[in-house]
């Protein structure tokens, strides 16, 4: 469910906006493919009704009758999710947290961390009926998580930097510089993100496989962002930096497996 309501959420930015002809590559190819886009997005509607459906056949009981702080819990990512774009026809609205260039990257850090981080813990407590309270663990794990997509978002804006500037959307890499948002902002932002997970494995004693695991997420993010001191293609950015998010998910599975 996850998975086919962030294509569909991802998905109707772009066919969202008039069909017209731009220098944007990816605008193009969704121009060119809008009745398979269109059907797709019907496609994956379907898919989270079916599950949201099955969800509440599941644990209907459950989910009516969880407490505020869960409906609070669940409710704050998809509505800020909402707010990114302000409206359902993302190109026509004004008002929305995505105008705002320095916020947005943390607006996605926060949402995506809370659907990866908060949601699964969330989501048994209501299934079995136990009440939500998380702990330093799970805020820790959440702000580390954060901070990694931030990271991310901040370097996937390196794309859109002429974009962007002629827009007069004032992301960070418009307003300080490719170099500058590099060595002032995502390397020393990522050492301390990953300082911070070290204390707190030592301190909570974790095994030193699962400790060397997670931090090779860290490390790559780092020789990447070393690695971005020239422009790239939008193949580059799409495959390193998304995959970047993969790998940070298989680290994190595997250290937990595995140790």
């Amino acid at each position: 469910m996850v998975f086919a309501a962030c294509t569909l959420y991802y998905t109707h930015a772009y066919i969202a906006e008039a069909p017209v002809k731009s220098g944007n590559k990816r605008a193009e190819w969704y121009r060119d493919n809008r009745s398979f886009v269109r059907a797709s997005q019907v496609m994956l509607t379907c898919i989270v009704a079916a599950c949201i459906l099955i969800l509440l056949f599941r644990s209907g009981s459950h989910i009516i009758q969880a407490t505020v702080w869960q409906w609070l819990a669940t409710a704050i990512f998809p509505v800020t999710g909402a707010l990114y774009y302000g409206s359902v026809a993302p190109g026509k609205s004004t008002h929305n947290l995505r105008n705002n260039g320095w916020l947005k990257p943390f607006v996605i850090g926060f949402v995506w961390a809370g659907t990866v981080t908060v949601y699964p813990v969330l989501f048994k407590s209501i299934e079995s009926g136990e009440p939500y309270n998380p702990g330093i663990f799970n805020l820790l794990l959440f702000i580390k998580n954060l901070m990694y997509i931030t990271m991310l978002c901040i370097m996937f804006d390196f794309k859109d930097y002429a974009a962007d500037h002629n827009q007069q959307l004032k992301t960070f890499v418009v307003r300080i510089g490719l170099r500058r948002t590099l060595f002032f902002i995502i390397i020393p932002l990522t050492i301390i993100g990953l300082g911070t997970f070290l204390s707190f494995a030592v301190f909570s004693r974790f095994p030193a496989g699962r400790i060397a695991v997670n931090t090779i997420p860290f490390i790559l993010l780092i020789f990447v962002t070393l690695s971005m001191q020239r422009r790239k293609s939008i193949l580059y950015y799409l495959a390193i930096i998304d995959g970047l998010m993969l790998v940070k998910a298989l680290c994190g599975i595997a250290g937990m497996l595995l140790w």
